[in-house]
């Protein structure tokens, strides 16, 4: 019987083949802890009397989240965090430089084939170099910090084909909010998304991190592009027969098979308060909007910000709406604003924030009061997340953002 890519990953690591359902347990690659997460990791690691780390080299702490603080609390995160680091001698630490999601493959750690682990949900992100990623809880984290290792139920996959090209104002994130929609909000739960077919060979890296980072939202345990020279490129590393045999066998078994034609494909939006309510674009256009936020580890990549330019060039927002452009990294920065970028988005009168989750996680400037409107290019509308729970929040694309921002109305790109 074939093998899927996550079946792959997952029986290299543990040496023998394994099938949907087996309970292995899994040597961790690398772990990854957040701002949020952290004080409850030591205090677990710690109440679990561990000495020591495993492996401090494979260990990455991110401050993202709480950066900059906004309450008084926040800043005991990253004492705590930066006390365990001197502790155990935690050398990967990033303080300033972007979202954990961006960075953990961005600055070369996670790579094809490996195996990681992350206190937060979108830890999913990381499959669209070929890896298994999942978002884990603080007792697992305190686990793996002291062990290196975490059991795990191998998943079913959903193999889900895209052919063909996207239409110009299609995006990789109405590809995956359309697959959100069909699938529901819990319709993949505890299974893996195996993306594949002629389109996501076309998509960049950055586009197949949106559809592997929103994977989640359909319940899914990962996300995962089988690497190819792209990924290994993005990756610095060579493109090899390791990375090529991470293709998925073409008689492997899925619980399911999707398939999509990419001509058929428009802009949708998720519409409040719940990421599986679909809409295509041009049902909900003319609905006015008070906000549009550009950003996350979703869509605050240099493409994402480039395809907002595009639009607003030359051009000024509608005059009673804010834009809040966040970039996903510091190195998301830089490039925005050598090339231009930035200097486009802030002519058209968008506020340029410190690279971070920001508003995403209803943290670093933004938050919204009852009944307005914003639209956002981040993975979730839930009740609040923005601000209060009357405040309605639609995810787009950062194309359907820009145009949005510039008619002051939800607009079709």
């Amino acid at each position: 019987m074939g093998q899927t890519v996550i079946e792959k990953i997952i029986g290299n690591k543990v040496g023998h083949a394994v099938k949907p359902g087996d309970i292995v347990t899994v040597p961790v690659d690398w772990c990854m802890v957040d701002d949020i997460m952290a004080p409850f990791c030591i205090k677990k690691f710690e109440e679990m009397g561990f000495q020591k780390v495993w492996d401090p080299d494979r260990v990455v702490l991110i401050y993202d989240h709480f950066l900059p603080a906004t309450q008084v609390d926040d800043s005991r995160h990253f004492r705590e965090a930066d006390a365990f680091a001197d502790k155990y001698g935690i050398e990967n630490i990033h303080r300033t430089d972007g979202i954990c999601h961006q960075l953990m493959t961005e600055a070369g750690y996670v790579k094809p084939g490996d195996i990681s682990f992350g206190t937060d949900s979108h830890t999913v992100t990381y499959g669209c170099v070929g890896a298994f990623a999942t978002g884990i809880g603080y007792t697992e984290m305190a686990g793996i910090l002291g062990t290196g290792e975490l059991w795990i139920k191998v998943p079913e996959s959903i193999r889900v084909e895209i052919d063909g090209i996207l239409p110009a104002n299609v995006t990789s994130k109405d590809v995956i909010l359309r697959i959100i929609g069909d699938l529901t909000a819990s319709g993949a739960t505890y299974q893996t998304l195996e993306f594949c077919g002629s389109t996501v060979d076309a998509m960049s890296v950055a586009s197949r991190m949106t559809m592997s980072n929103m994977a989640v939202e359909a319940g899914a345990k990962c996300g995962v592009f089988a690497p190819d020279e792209k990924t290994c490129e993005y990756c610095g590393i060579p493109y090899t027969e390791k990375e090529k045999a991470l293709q998925a066998d073409a008689d492997a078994v899925y619980a399911r098979v999707l398939h999509y034609q990419a001509e058929e494909l428009v802009p949708v939006v998720a519409c409040p308060s719940l990421v599986d309510n679909i809409k295509p674009v041009a049902e909900v256009a003319g609905t006015r909007v008070d906000q549009v936020f550009l950003g996350s580890c979703t869509n605050g990549r240099l493409e994402d910000l480039q395809a907002a330019a595009e639009i607003l060039k030359g051009q000024t927002i509608a005059p009673y709406l804010k834009m809040i452009v966040t970039p996903a990294s510091r190195k998301v920065y830089r490039a925005a604003l050598a090339d231009g970028t930035l200097e486009i988005l802030a002519d058209a009168g968008c506020v340029i924030t410190t690279p971070g989750c920001g508003l995403c996680c209803g943290r670093g400037g933004g938050i919204l009061s009852d009944n307005e409107v914003v639209v956002a290019t981040n993975n979730r509308n839930f009740l609040g997340r923005m601000g209060t729970s009357k405040v309605k929040i639609y995810l787009a694309s950062p194309k359907t953002a820009a145009m949005t921002a510039l008619t002051g109305v939800i607009t079709e790109a």
